[in-house]
């Protein structure tokens, strides 16, 4: 500790003693009055620096001068700054190379951190003789060409402003485009705004095994360097805090990957977190605090850490699904037509008098609007296809099931009206199941006129079905006009049903009440399982599911209504004929 002592009185302290106590009548002063150092020069520098980092403020009595503060708690730190510009103009000085024929002097003053005192220093170092008059120089040596401050910005700014006002000029402007070689080998320039180059070593504060910092140089920046070498560090010297070499983490808890979001937890410090999934439809890059969501036509890939563009979905005809269903409309629409054709060609046949050939001509006409109706639902929705698509099938379908059950009401009445004395003769006319078709068909046609009219069907982008997928499809406008159409529909189909099971029993060889039975089973049956699969349906399929419900109810309906009569007409002609239809009544009335 004595060595210490002696150390430090040598190479701090003493400069100050022999300022103080100089034998030059011109620069000495008594001890209780030093305001600082000064060394003459052809260019001065003025240092205002806080060699001490506290002070005692004396109540002021205003009825004399007050005294000076008391400067205490001597920074060893500052003061050793100072010792480093007064080594700097000491190399100066003794290099001819930088200033030939010029000396550089400094003039310092404490400024103890106080804002007035480092005002005070600045002014006296430029007014000198201890006295601080602005805009005078009372001394006759070198006058003040910059000023060094404390690197604190409540002092620093202050004192650029005063020495602004004073047109003081950037530090160093008479040694400006210096180039020489230094001792140690290196460069040394200032550009053309004095400045130096920018040197620094990087430290590393360790702890030595009696307790104390030492401080480790562990590399450098220095722009002098050739290219490459400018940063340099060598990590294998470096010591944490830790006591290894190896970096300490700042995070208690692992980093998120995409997809997640880093999520607070309760009572730990904000380095603790865990990581939470983001929501559906919203992505994160790692170690997010916050998850964002996709934009509406895009999706998060399989890391959710970007989005990607989705998938437009309909069902168009040059996909296999809608083509296949495409092909079947189509052939399907054939058939019915083939039929007709076979029917107008034995029109005079008694099994197709039987079977009402006007009502079945229009049935089976009916049946294949039917089978293309469903063609509506292929391809891209548009607003017309959206406006014609369920409005249509259901006109059709109502159609198609309204001559069922008119040519069910005609076979009840055809019977009764065998009777003798029965009066319901005149209901057998066929204006009477033309009445019936009207009707029927005239209710479904305001319905669907008051939907189209009032609520509209329309394309719409459905984002919400599939997160990957943007489903093109019709929006029904109101799904209690689409269902109170189908539901009207179904209630034709019942009553065709409860009807015909009550006349199935008649006592005719060409009765159409077991045929109509099973069509109208068949029929419902189709569209008591749709409503299921299409409410769990989604995007295209729900097309598919309604067409292929078309589909099947129309062939229920063509099979049992012309199926067996097409099989007597070509394969049993015997059947198709007068002397057996006359045969079979006498079998039946006996």
């Amino acid at each position: 500790m004595i060595i210490l002592h002696l150390v430090l009185w040598t190479v701090f302290l003493s400069p100050l003693m022999n300022i103080v106590y100089s034998g030059d009548p011109l620069c000495g002063l008594a001890a209780s009055e030093l305001e600082g150092m000064f060394r003459p020069g052809d260019v001065t520098i003025g240092v205002v620096l806080p060699l001490h980092l506290y002070n005692e403020y004396q109540k002021n009595s205003f009825t004399e001068k007050p005294s000076r503060v008391t400067c205490s708690n001597f920074s060893f730190e500052v003061f050793q700054q100072l010792l480093a510009i007064i080594f700097a103009e000491d190399a100066i000085n003794q290099t001819p190379e930088i200033l030939p024929n010029i000396t550089v002097g400094f003039q310092v003053y404490d400024s103890c951190l106080m804002i007035q005192q480092s005002l005070e220093g600045a002014l006296i170092a430029i007014t000198g003789h201890g006295t601080a008059i602005p805009n005078y120089r009372c001394h006759q040596a070198a006058p003040v060409s910059a000023l060094i401050a404390h690197s604190a910005s409540t002092h620093s700014i202050l004192l650029a402003q005063v020495l602004g006002t004073l047109h003081y000029p950037q530090l160093l402007r008479y040694i400006k485009k210096v180039r020489l070689k230094l001792s140690s080998g290196k460069d040394f320039y200032l550009d053309e705004n004095g400045d130096p180059p920018a040197v620094y070593d990087i430290v590393n504060w360790q702890l030595t095994p009696e307790g104390a910092i030492q401080h480790v140089k562990v590399g450098s920046y220095d722009t002098t360097a050739a290219p490459g070498y400018i940063f340099s560090i060598n990590t294998t010297i470096i010591r944490w805090a830790t006591g290894d070499q190896e970096v300490p983490r700042s995070l208690c808890s692992d980093s998120c990957q995409p997809g997640f979001r880093k999520a607070p937890i309760i009572g730990q410090p904000v380095c603790c977190y865990q990581c939470v999934p983001c929501p559906q439809g919203e992505i994160s890059k790692p170690d997010y605090v916050d998850c964002i969501k996709c934009p509406w036509d895009q999706w998060p890939d399989s890391e959710r850490s970007s989005c990607l563009p989705k998938i437009t979905e309909y069902l168009s005809y040059g996909e296999p699904l809608g083509g296949i269903l495409a092909v079947a409309s189509v052939l399907s629409f054939l058939v019915p037509e083939l039929i007709l054709k076979l029917f107008v060609q034995y029109r005079s046949s008694p099994i197709v008098k039987a079977s009402n050939y006007k009502l079945s001509c229009l049935l089976l006409h009916s049946l294949s609007l039917c089978f293309l109706s469903s063609l509506g639902f292929i391809g891209a929705p548009r607003t017309g296809t959206c406006l014609l698509q369920q409005s249509a099938f259901g006109i059709i379908f109502t159609l198609c099931v309204s001559s069922i059950l008119a040519k069910t009401i005609m076979v009840v009445f055809a019977f009764l009206a065998t009777k003798p004395g029965s009066k319901l003769r005149i209901w057998t006319s066929p204006w009477v199941s033309f009445l019936v078709i009207s009707v029927c068909c005239l209710l479904q046609l305001i319905l669907c006129i008051s939907w189209l009219s009032l609520f509209p069907p329309f394309p719409e982008l459905n984002t919400n079905s599939q997160s990957r997928v943007i489903i093109l499809e019709c929006n029904e406008g109101s799904a209690i006009a689409f269902w109170a159409m189908l539901g009207y529909l179904s209630l034709l189909a019942f009553i065709s049903f409860i009807v015909a099971f009550l006349a199935r029993r008649l006592p005719d060889i060409f009765n159409e009440a077991q045929c109509i039975t099973f069509s109208m089973l068949a029929f419902l049956s189709v569209w008591i399982s749709f409503i299921p699969a299409y409410l769990s349906a989604q995007g295209k399929y729900t097309a598919a599911m309604e067409i292929f419900a078309i589909l099947s109810s129309s062939w229920a309906l063509l099979i049992c209504m012309f199926f067996p009569k097409c099989f007597i007409i070509l394969f049993r002609p015997n059947m198709n004929s007068k002397e057996y239809l006359m045969r079979r009544d006498c079998m039946v009335s006996s």
